[in-house]
């Protein structure tokens, strides 16, 4: 007869969940909201202590800063003693759980490249066999298949056995591609209007595709914008101390200069990631700004859906990530992306984890 299932009392100690380990957690996530500001982000994490009771006799938040310089995640700012900075560590750390929180799903793979269906200089070995030819590697050579090809074509006479180029086989190397991706990221004042954070999961959404594209495509090209009333390029190493503006949304901007960058990349694969909450308002003219920020204004909205058609035209496709629920942003970027044949996903601002997907191209919509 089976023993069963034995069962005891958890022991919190036993999980390997320190102390350290829970007030980071609470911790990484306050230094993207304070767009990394370590003082804000422990006298907000002080004022939780208060109200949860974060920490104990045994360890308390002195504790905690400490084993934070220890560690290399925080460092003291040379020009104002007592006050601390991020490191390149915590930022790479931030990236690593904004990709856990919002693709923690996606299944892991081989080496990190976008895999096509043709055959050609590659790392990692396909179903396809062929012929050798001049310039195949040693390691393609498929020696049980060879010798077998060499037994039909020559026989076997005694100990005399002939294995020549011809009964050489080989299993083809999977092509893979590059691809180069500019990710545009919305920085316009709505991203905070009327209370709402929307600025919090767009840098978080933001950190999770770069850090995608940085470990699972290693030999991609990752460019990064921003766009409110203008555009301009930033460094990846930026995403988490990203700032709303008092902007509006210039996306004509943000394509343009998105579109720019990929003409410069010589791989064939191009594509845009275009993190916003919603509508374009802004255009920028020979005698200033055009602005309009009541309604889909079709000046503008039309400026917005040329681009995306000559993205189209280009091959580029656009995949939109809508943070916001609103049905009537919503509808823009039904629009949008529809002109374009990209993608879209859209999420609540509660639950990054849940991504409603939108296939134009393929008519497809399902909830991840």
């Amino acid at each position: 007869m089976s023993a069963g299932f034995r069962f005891r009392d958890f022991v919190p100690e036993e999980s390997g969940n320190t102390g350290f380990d829970s007030l980071f957690k609470i911790f990484m996530q306050l230094v993207t909201i304070t767009s990394g500001d370590v003082s804000e982000a422990l006298q907000w994490l002080n004022e939780l202590d208060k109200q949860y009771g974060l920490t104990n006799d045994e360890y308390g938040m002195g504790d905690f800063i400490d084993d934070l310089k220890k560690k290399g995640y925080i460092d003291e700012n040379p020009q104002e003693p007592g006050a601390f900075n991020i490191t390149a560590k915590s930022e790479q750390n931030i990236r690593r759980s904004a990709l856990e929180e919002i693709f923690g799903k996606l299944k892991k793979s081989g080496t990190g490249n976008h895999r096509t269906p043709h055959t050609g200089q590659g790392d990692e070995l396909s179903t396809d066999m062929r012929e050798f030819r001049f310039g195949d590697s040693l390691e393609q050579i498929q020696m049980t298949e060879s010798i077998r090809n060499a037994q039909l074509n020559h026989g076997m006479d005694g100990d005399n056995f002939m294995l020549t180029e011809g009964d050489l086989e080989v299993r083809e190397n999977e092509h893979k591609s590059q691809t180069s991706t500019v990710l545009m990221i919305d920085i316009s004042h709505s991203m905070i209007l009327y209370g709402e954070d929307r600025i919090t999961p767009a840098k978080k959404v933001a950190m999770a595709l770069a850090e995608l594209v940085k470990q699972k495509y290693p030999k991609d090209f990752l460019d990064v914008i921003v766009f409110g009333n203008d555009a301009w390029q930033i460094e990846v190493k930026e995403l988490p101390y990203l700032q709303v503006g008092p902007y509006h949304t210039n996306t004509v901007a943000g394509l343009e200069l998105a579109l720019d960058l990929l003409r410069k990349r010589k791989t064939a694969n191009k594509q845009i990631f275009m993190i916003t909450d919603g509508k374009p308002t802004c255009l920028k003219e020979p005698g200033g700004y055009y602005k309009n920020s009541f309604g889909l204004d079709r000046k503008v909205v039309n400026r917005t859906l040329n681009l995306a058609a000559a993205a189209r035209r280009l091959k580029v496709p656009i995949t939109t990530f809508m943070i916001a629920d609103d049905p009537y942003l919503r509808s823009f970027v039904q629009e949008f992306t529809e002109v374009n044949q990209g993608k879209a996903y859209y999420s609540s601002l509660k639950g990054l984890g849940h991504l409603i997907f939108e296939d134009y191209k393929q008519n497809r919509r399902k909830s991840l």
